[in-house]
């Protein structure tokens, strides 16, 4: 593999899943199916030559059952300010290409796709911020993805737990919180104050940067 990449930044992902959300521990899924969204914001980058500085993208999946299982549906999408050589980078790295086997997780889950749809390029309004458990996520007509803090159902105080994976494929250490998001592209999603993970991007073509 002769491309050389890297990407830091923050990134804000709901699922279906309950709180803490199973898969983290190589457990099945809550409901037997998967459904996401994942937001990213790349604040240092860069594809080779190309500067991936800035660039902001989304990505929806949906699995019928158990993502190891496959038969998935993805679809990305980019916002137009990405140049063209911009977009052919975060397209090749967000679709597992470009990327030592089994690396990361853009490679793991568009391993278990059959069916990719066409990236979309449209308008992306986000922000993420980790420690705040905080997220906001608008493709107008398409994307609409929220991140709060969990509550404390006895005080009712914003509560604060985390997930610490020394070996894992996406992040290394991730706040948690509650997402609710809707999707109305190709796939279309509707989750309810369901598992929300916020946390640094910080990969590269081998996997994790830690």
């Amino acid at each position: 593999m002769d491309d050389k990449w890297m990407l830091k930044g923050v990134a804000f992902a709901n699922c279906n899943c309950a709180f803490g959300c199973p898969c983290q521990f190589n457990s099945p899924t809550t409901y037997g199916s998967c459904e996401a969204v994942a937001s990213y914001i790349v604040n240092e980058g860069y594809f080779n030559d190309t500067s991936l500085d800035g660039v902001k993208f989304v990505m929806v999946l949906q699995w019928p059952g158990e993502v190891k299982d496959g038969n998935g549906k993805q679809q990305l999408i980019i916002d137009p300010e990405a140049t063209t050589e911009q977009r052919e980078a975060i397209e090749k790295i967000a679709l597992g290409e470009s990327t030592e086997p089994g690396s990361t997780h853009f490679y793991i889950y568009n391993s278990t796709m059959s069916e990719v749809y066409d990236t979309l390029y449209e308008p992306i309004e986000v922000m993420i911020d980790i420690d705040g458990r905080r997220a906001e996520t608008k493709v107008e007509g398409i994307v609409e993805s929220k991140g709060v803090p969990l509550k404390n159902p006895f005080t009712g105080e914003d509560k604060r737990a985390a997930i610490h994976l020394p070996e894992g494929f996406e992040y290394t250490y991730a706040e948690m919180g509650s997402g609710t998001s809707k999707t109305n592209g190709m796939i279309k999603l509707d989750l309810k104050e369901s598992y929300g993970q916020f946390s640094e991007l910080k990969m590269n073509q081998d996997g994790v940067i830690r």
